[in-house]
């Protein structure tokens, strides 16, 4: 994984995100919008990751290597509460267990083991956190390093994920992501009806389409929160992004 990501440094990540994400949410109107999310207001918002959360942390807890299905929460749970709660778990699962611990996980391109989920945990907390930030326009300039680490994640592991269990992509073509503020580089390929493959990319390589940019900007781009720059076939970059 580039930079040489860690559990340790995935759990603290997720601390600094959770603290942000929490002091967002707890000052905001909870009917207020959340525009980055159409749809949802700081309820819902608060109520998603306290789901998030207890879903993700009960692979941990447990070990499990089939996929749960946990219960809703109870009708009518305080969000805060809720968020409060699963909040507190995650404080003491996440340092608490190995990585290497076996534990199912959603995508077929990656290991049944538990760092998949703290990697996951951390970098949802950071997406949502933006969300929270943003819509109360206190957005915090994040870490390029850690956007890196979610670019290959979005890249090496939700994209299996997203067409292992949707639709299988019908788009054909190649796609290269190149970052501007670091060296690296990946090419995504796709084949209609199976996962798509990833590797670094070659130097000088041509591709479908091209993204450029600086980490944070190709970060949030792929998940629908700001603008990306590229060049190509657009129908690579809706087979590519999260949104």
């Amino acid at each position: 994984m580039p930079g040489g990501w860690t559990t340790q440094r995935w759990t603290e990540v997720f601390t600094e995100q959770a603290a942000m994400f929490r002091s967002a949410v707890g000052k905001a109107d909870p009917a207020a919008a959340v525009p980055s999310c159409p749809g949802w207001t700081f309820t819902d918002l608060t109520l998603h990751v306290g789901r998030f959360l207890e879903t993700s942390l009960e692979y941990l807890r447990t070990g499990s290597t089939v996929q749960l299905r946990l219960p809703p929460p109870p009708a009518g749970v305080a969000p805060l509460e809720y968020l409060d709660a699963q909040l507190a778990k995650a404080a003491e699962l996440l340092p608490a267990t190995p990585g290497n611990r076996t534990a199912w996980t959603f995508s077929p391109a990656a290991p049944d083991l538990a760092r998949v989920w703290h990697r996951r945990i951390a970098h949802e907390l950071d997406l949502r956190r933006w969300d929270a930030q943003a819509a109360l326009r206190e957005l915090v300039v994040g870490d390029a390093d850690f956007a890196v680490d979610g670019i290959d994640e979005v890249l090496t592991t939700l994209l299996a994920a997203k067409y292992s269990t949707d639709v299988p992509p019908t788009a054909k073509g190649t796609a290269l992501v190149q970052l501007t503020d670091v060296p690296e580089a990946w090419v995504v390929t796709f084949t209609p009806g199976l996962v798509p493959e990833v590797r670094a990319a070659w130097p000088g390589e041509e591709t479908d389409l091209r993204i450029t940019g600086e980490a944070q900007l190709v970060y949030y781009g792929l998940w629908g929160r700001l603008p990306v720059k590229r060049t190509g076939e657009e129908q690579i970059w809706f087979a590519l992004k999260m949104d």
